[in-house]
C-alpha cells in the first residue's frame, strides 16, 4: 500500500489578534501545491511498481504497491479534496474526523494506524497555513519508520532501487536510497498533478470516516498572549547635588567610551569579574 496524506487548507486564509489561522472557508479551500505533488508521486510510484513483490522482479500475485490511499483530518467539508484525489487515481480514501486546527502531533498519532501496513507513505514538504512541515516527522516518529523529508526528484528504478534528491542549504544537494518502509516529503514545485479522465469523474466512490481520538494526556500548549520583550537594564542613578548636574551626568558625551578590556585571571576570579561586570551594566540584579 502507498499512503498519500492530503492536508485541507485554506487558500485565502484568515487570521486572528494572535496570529493563529481561522477556520477555512469552504469556498476557498483545497490542497496545497506540495500535497498535490505528494498525490502525483504516490500514483507514479503505483503506475511504475505496479506487479512488483517484495523482490525485484514482477510478481504474478498481489503487490504491495497497487493500492494508493488518500488520507486527511478534518470536519466533513474536507471529503471535496478526498473526492479529487478518488478522480485523479487513489484507490481509497479515508477522512479522519477531527477539527481543524488540530496539532501536528495528534494528526500523525490518528494517521499512524492507518498506514501501519503501507510501504510508502508520501506527504507535502508543507502546508499553506502553517507551512511547519512538522507532520511528516512526527508521522515517522509514530511508526518507526525511516524518513526522508524535503525531496525535489525521485528516481522511480524499482521498488528496491530508487533514490531520491533532497535539498541541502548553500545550493547543495544528497541523494538518498528509499528503501521502505519509509515516510517522505516531497516539495511543491516537483510534479504536477494529473488530469483526470472524464470516466473518473462520472464514477462514484466512496469515502471511508473514521473517528479521530485524542491523546489520554495531551501535552500543555502555551499560548502567547503578547510579544516577548528582554528585561530591561538596571541603570544606576545619576550622580548630582542638584536636578541640573543629574541631567547634566545623563547626557554628557564628552567621556570617551571604553571598548574592551583584556585580563588574565584564574578561572574563579575570572567569574567573580564577568559577574561583576554583568551587574555594573545592569544585565544582572544585586546579590541578595
Amino acid at each position: 500500500m502507498i499512503a498519500a496524506c492530503l492536508k485541507w487548507v485554506d487558500h485565502r486564509p484568515e487570521f486572528d489578534a494572535y496570529g493563529a489561522p481561522s477556520s477555512p472557508d469552504a469556498r476557498f479551500a483545497g490542497v496545497s501545491a506540495a500535497d498535490q505533488a505528494a498525490l502525483e508521486w504516490a500514483l507514479r510510484c503505483r503506475d511504475a511498481w505496479l506487479g512488483t513483490g517484495a523482490g525485484n522482479g514482477p510478481d504474478t500475485g498481489s503487490s504491495e504497491y497497487d493500492e494508493v490511499v488518500a488520507i486527511t483530518v478534518g470536519p466533513a467539508e474536507a471529503d471535496t479534496i478526498l473526492k479529487d484525489a478518488l478522480v485523479a487515481g487513489a484507490t481509497r480514501a479515508v477522512r479522519v474526523d477531527l477539527p481543524f486546527g488540530t496539532p501536528s502531533r495528534v494528526v500523525a498519532a490518528c494517521i499512524a494506524p492507518l498506514t501501519a501496513h503501507a510501504s510508502l507513505v508520501v506527504c507535502g514538504d508543507y502546508s499553506s497555513d502553517r507551512g511547519t512541515g512538522s507532520v511528516p516527522a512526527f508521522l515517522a516518529h509514530e511508526l518507526g519508520f525511516a524518513q526522508a523529508l524535503g525531496l525535489i526528484d525521485i528516481d522511480l528504478v524499482s521498488p528496491r532501487d530508487t533514490t531520491a534528491l533532497r535539498r541541502l542549504d548553500g545550493g547543495r544537494r544528497e541523494r538518498l536510497a528509499i528503501v521502505g518502509p519509509i515516510v517522505v516529503s516531497v516539495e511543491g514545485s516537483t510534479a504536477r498533478l494529473r488530469r483526470a479522465p472524464l470516466r473518473s469523474m462520472l464514477g462514484a466512490k466512496s469515502i471511508e470516516t473514521v473517528p479521530g481520538i485524542w491523546p489520554l494526556a495531551p501535552d500543555p500548549m502555551v499560548t502567547l498572549t503578547r510579544p516577548y520583550r528582554p528585561r530591561p537594564r538596571v541603570l544606576a542613578a545619576p550622580i548630582g547635588a542638584t536636578a541640573l548636574d543629574r541631567v547634566r551626568a545623563i547626557t554628557d558625551a564628552s567621556t570617551t567610551a571604553s571598548h574592551g578590556e583584556t585580563v588574565a585571571l584564574e578561572p574563579a576570579a575570572a567569574a567573580d569579574r564577568v559577574l561583576a561586570t554583568l551587574r555594573e551594566w545592569g544585565y544582572v540584579g544585586r546579590p541578595r
